[in-house]
């Protein structure tokens, strides 16, 4: 495992298995045919894939990979299944659609990665760094933007959270086509998006009762705001050839960071709050007793 692996695969294992399953729980309104079903099974449909990572590039790798590959293809399905149904393109909605896409780029580079083929003449690090990328800033910033842009708090903020994100991870992808100013254009474009989560996730911190909400919370805006700032420093290096981080320091900061700092904590934040408005919505349990009524002497 080579150091820069030795970064990355850990944190795509916990993106695997975790924090798609966990995102999917989270995202709110219609569900077509088939969703809760795939979210119930997707630890055991990607563990292939997370198993995958940890072998050398090889044939049974490979194998392995296109098996995730095929559960990526049919979270993708799910999103015009959702169009359908909400026939909504609001900047909520959009986010949303965009995250259920997202891991099936991840999924195809996976394949290419472990089986040594440089897809559209890409580098196999870079291969390797685009399955992170997708399943962090594709998947699970674009679905936090979406469950910052909850109709009743939507705002100017929120929209440009919900539009900027997956605008940002798709520019950053037609950069590894065009050049490397292209690709820092889409890296702006994704910070806008990200300072705008990192600020509507402060804003939402506040008034809550909950210490543990509050923390988590708190971490994943201020770790977002570190990690793309370093995102911006080294995408402005590669366009400019000032002095930049490797992308080995990059993986073990702004990727390690991303993830855990700022994906894990903000889905762990939105699955509490989730939990603690379920119970408040929830009806008393307890049956109100019948009034007493005096019996006649």
């Amino acid at each position: 495992m080579t150091t820069l692996s030795a970064f990355v695969v850990p944190v795509v294992t916990v993106g695997m298995l975790w924090v798609v399953p966990t995102g999917l729980g989270l995202v709110e309104g219609p569900r077509p045919p088939g969703w809760d079903r795939l979210r119930r099974a997707w630890p055991l449909l990607a563990l292939p894939g997370a198993v995958s990572l940890w072998l050398p590039r090889s044939g049974t790798a490979t194998a392995l990979a296109a098996c995730y590959a095929l559960a990526t293809l049919a979270l993708a399905l799910q999103a015009p299944a959702r169009l359908a149904l909400t026939r909504s393109l609001r900047p909520g909605e959009i986010a949303v659609l965009t995250a259920l896409v997202s891991p099936s780029v991840a999924g195809l580079a996976l394949v290419a990665e472990r089986a040594s083929y440089p897809l559209f003449g890409f580098e196999l690090d870079l291969l390797a760094l685009t399955v992170p990328h997708f399943h962090f800033a594709g998947f699970a910033a674009a679905l936090i933007a979406g469950l910052l842009c909850r109709a009743p708090a939507e705002g100017p903020s929120a929209r440009t959270a919900a539009l900027s994100v997956p605008a940002g991870t798709l520019l950053v992808l037609a950069g590894y086509f065009v050049d490397d100013w292209a690709e820092l254009a889409g890296a702006v474009v994704l910070t806008v998006g990200m300072a705008a989560v990192s600020v509507l996730t402060l804003r939402e911190r506040r008034g809550l009762a909950d210490p543990a909400t509050r923390v988590l919370l708190g971490v994943s805006a201020l770790v977002l705001a570190v990690t793309m700032a370093l995102a911006l420093w080294w995408a402005a290096g590669e366009a400019t050839g000032l002095p930049h981080p490797t992308l080995t320091w990059m993986a073990a900061t702004h990727g390690l960071g991303n993830a855990l700092g700022f994906a894990v904590c903000a889905l762990l934040a939105h699955r509490r709050l989730r939990a603690q408005r379920t119970a408040a919505a929830a009806p008393a349990t307890h049956p109100t007793p019948l009034p007493r009524t005096e019996l006649p002497a």
